[in-house]
């Protein structure tokens, strides 16, 4: 039998053709390989294919045959099984930082990692069209060039942005640079935050991701790494409402035994709990103030309580009324 100019990727079309073709539902037969090789202009005798299988076990393909009528060879395990993939895929759909374009992009390669059929699943929970997404496309390489400053002990410039009412970007310090020492990428609040230390204010702060633009590393050496290293990023985590800074206080709190499980999922586990008579709970923890941490006390209504200290009950006070005053208005 002559042979082919594609002969010499024989193997390698047949490793591409199980894994994307079958699975344990979907065996192909020693002839459908074949078949399928012929649509490479591959020209395969019988025998090979066997050697060719054994070949690419010896390898780590890990190739099952399925024995009986509907019988054949199929890849059994891969580097991600289904449900691992299923999980993935929920994960880049509901990540907001993600945009719709990139969403897209990634759940198809992920889809690579399935047979053809599989994949099919996958597909069916896509579901990217209408979510809340970033705008920012930039982010991946935002994301790698924090990351490469970090390995690299070196400081970064950047210019960052809010949107305005007509949703274009204004950029902060008037289009200035800001030259900041990155720490850290945390998520939080459906939000990639980079930690970052300002030596002009002498102070940890957070940058949005998805709103630093145009970022340089630099050859200057990081500063802020011993005021990093005091901080205990599980504690700090619990500590910040939607990265929203303010004078960290030490609270008692109040709350109706239904929010156990709310107040578990913001603190944690291991957060102290009081019984407080039958029907409330006391939690003393400590948490940066500000309005986002009132406006998260709000949602509960009369279920949560600050107990003390004196002035930040004042403080929340305050707020809520200057929230009716301006509702009133």
């Amino acid at each position: 039998m002559a042979k082919s100019p594609n002969q010499k990727l024989k193997l390698l079309y047949l490793m591409k053709i199980l894994q994307e073709k079958t699975d344990e539902n979907h065996p192909l037969t020693v002839p459908q390989l074949i078949e399928e090789l012929e649509r490479y202009n591959i020209l395969p005798e019988r025998k090979s294919v066997y050697d060719d299988i054994e070949a690419l076990r010896i390898f780590g393909l890990d190739i099952e045959n399925a024995k009986g009528r509907s019988g054949g060879y199929y890849v059994s395990s891969r580097t991600f099984e289904l449900p691992e993939l299923k999980l993935l895929v929920d994960s880049v759909q509901a990540s907001k930082f993600i945009t719709h374009k990139k969403s897209l992009e990634l759940i198809k390669k992920l889809e690579s990692f399935a047979s053809r059929y599989e994949a099919q699943q996958l597909q069916r929970q896509v579901y990217v069209t209408n979510r809340i997404k970033a705008m920012n496309e930039s982010i991946y390489y935002n994301i790698d060039a924090i990351h490469s400053a970090i390995a690299e002990n070196r400081q970064i410039t950047f210019k960052y942005f809010e949107y305005s009412i007509k949703k274009e970007r204004v950029y902060k310090h008037n289009g200035a640079c800001y030259h900041i020492s990155p720490l850290a990428l945390t998520w939080d609040d459906e939000n990639y935050y980079m930690l970052g230390y300002d030596g002009a204010a002498g102070m940890i702060k957070h940058y949005r991701v998805d709103k630093m633009e145009s970022i340089e590393i630099t050859q200057t050496a990081r500063e802020g790494i011993k005021e990093f290293e005091a901080i205990d990023m599980a504690v700090y985590s619990k500590k910040i409402f939607s990265m929203f800074g303010g004078k960290e206080e030490s609270l008692k709190l109040r709350f109706s035994n239904e929010l156990i499980g709310v107040v578990i999922d913001r603190f944690g586990k291991d957060v102290p709990v009081e019984p407080d008579g039958e029907g409330h709970f006391i939690v003393h923890e400590n948490v940066f103030i500000s309005p986002q941490f009132f406006g998260w006390l709000c949602s509960f209504g009369g279920k949560a309580k600050i107990l003390a200290p004196e002035q930040v009950k004042e403080a929340f006070a305050r707020h809520v009324q200057g929230v009716l005053e301006e509702q009133s208005r």
